[in-house]
């Protein structure tokens, strides 16, 4: 088992048991965001326009007027506790300044927008998908934030299938520890930007996709930052940082999903705010009337079809989604489990140790449980207020369960990257083509029993793009924020002062 930073080299290595929780040093704060041997270059960012109104409904809460400001807040105490990995390029609003999706320039290209070359390098996704499914992923522009061993296998993923572009952020040097847990990196690359050299090698997996290297600081950004791409993927980040990311992508109508791993443990989340697919089926006897099917998800239109002897039903669904901070804390599982005690039992007690230490983070300066009676004390009596307040039974969240979680927090373990990193990458492929249900909201994988169980958390209330479109976390209300870490914006939303 490797510390937080790092992983075994390939996913064929056996996990083993930790003897002893590990809290991660803090990560070194990036020098600057320019790439060596290039000059400095501005491009353009734009943005949605925000919402009008700033005013939490209900509670009389102001929210930050600027979404950048969000951002410029945090800065100081994200950097102070180290828990954020190194970022770099700006995908500009028109593709092309990068030269983005010109694999197939000069090549004729179908109705599709495939060229001949796509249909026979893709040809075995063709036969999955189809041709509309492969143009929406080949146009898709994704940004990945922290560059560790979760998200090497995403990436990874995520190129081969041929995304349009894949941007890497990450502000921290390759160590002799990384070399453990990512297979993009060699001993030549220590010292060198982590996201410079994994970029170098992602890119020779599919020389079709665009991958652009970002050692910058994602806190230099900006909110607006996000609004260049269609999906924001942030791994291995403190609870405070996924919540303020999540709330530029809502204002920019960006796709998020988080993900990390704890040794044997791990989770993805996803917020597609309002998401619909299509599934296409045979047409049965009983007619499918329009209308909701659970809480989150809906039936909003259905068409019939001709092939051949058969009648095919195509059927438009509609799945609701909530922020990560309402659902990572109070949200309470759906009526369907409360109503039964099988479901209830077979609930992992990961969920539980998994809301205990975002928990602890968000009162510990985003730092993990430390190896003292203190640190233990709180996190087990965290563990068993969230496994109360889910209405599990007391019995499933044994003291050797604990013991085993902070024994696994702050390492990584291939296998269990690798699992992770492929589920929510094929969710993603799948999220583009529109063709499959997407995961809903929550996945915890439990090592111990090799299972990665989907549970649907969400508040009461609105959901979609009807819940607030603005939320503060409750560890960061704006009447605690000091102004002096409140860093000066320029015309473009960027901070000012930050070396960039």
């Amino acid at each position: 088992m490797e510390t937080q930073d790092q992983q075994p080299a390939t996913s064929n290595q056996q996990p083993a048991p930790q003897s002893e929780a590990q809290v991660p040093e803090a990560n070194q704060q990036a020098p600057d965001g320019n790439v060596p041997g290039q000059e400095p270059q501005s491009l353009p960012a734009q943005g949605m326009p925000l919402p009008p109104e700033q005013i939490m409904p209900g509670n009389g809460v102001p929210v930050f007027p600027n979404p950048d400001d969000t951002f410029a807040a945090l800065q100081q105490s994200v950097y102070n506790n180290g828990a954020f990995a190194n970022p770099g390029v700006i995908i500009p609003p028109n593709p092309q300044m990068l030269g983005l999706n010109s694999s197939a320039a000069g090549q004729s290209v179908n109705e599709n927008g495939l060229s001949a070359d796509d249909i026979a390098l893709y040809d075995r996704q063709l036969r999955l998908w189809g041709m509309e499914a492969q143009q929406k992923i080949q146009s898709a522009n994704i940004l990945i934030i922290t560059m560790k061993a979760l998200a090497n296998e995403i990436a990874k993923n995520l190129v081969l299938a041929g995304i349009g572009s894949l941007t890497v952020v990450d502000d921290q040097i390759v160590t002799e520890a990384d070399l453990g847990a990512q297979f993009f990196l060699t001993e030549e690359d220590i010292g060198k930007s982590r996201a410079e050299a994994a970029v170098s090698r992602i890119q020779k997996l599919n020389p079709r996709v665009k991958v652009i290297a970002d050692s910058g600081s994602i806190m230099t950004k900006g909110a607006s930052f996000f609004g260049n791409f269609d999906i924001v993927i942030a791994t291995d980040l403190s609870p405070t940082l996924l919540a303020f990311i999540n709330t530029a992508t809502r204002l920019h109508n960006r796709q998020f999903y988080a993900a990390g791993t704890y040794g044997f443990y791990g989770y993805i989340f996803c917020d597609l705010i309002e998401h619909d697919y299509v599934v296409q089926r045979d047409k049965s006897n009983v007619p499918t009337a329009i209308g909701p099917e659970t809480r989150t998800r809906s039936i909003v239109k259905v068409e019939t079809q001709k092939e051949g002897d058969k009648t095919l039903e195509k059927v438009q669904k509609r799945e609701l989604y909530s922020t990560w901070d309402l659902a990572s804390e109070t949200s309470l599982l759906p009526p369907e489990y409360l109503k039964s005690k099988r479901r209830l039992k077979a609930v992992t007690p990961a969920l539980s140790c998994l809301r205990a230490l975002w928990g602890f983070q968000q009162t510990h300066n985003d730092h993990f449980p430390g190896n003292n009676k203190e640190d233990l004390g709180t996190f087990t009596r965290s563990a068993t207020h969230n496994h109360q307040l889910l209405s599990l039974p007391v019995e499933t969240l044994r003291s050797e369960f604990l013991r085993s979680f902070l024994q696994n927090i702050g390492s990584e373990i291939a296998p269990v990257t690798a699992i992770l990193g492929g589920q929510l990458a094929q969710d993603v492929i799948n999220v583009r083509g529109q063709r499959q249900q997407p995961i809903q909201n929550m996945v915890v994988f439990d090592g111990d029993k090799m299972e990665a169980e989907m549970y649907p958390l969400h508040p009461e209330g609105n959901l979609g793009r009807a819940q607030l479109e603005l939320s503060t976390s409750p560890m960061v209300p704006l009447g605690h924020m000091d102004p002096s870490q409140m860093l000066p914006m320029d015309q473009t939303g960027m901070m000012m002062g930050t070396g960039m």
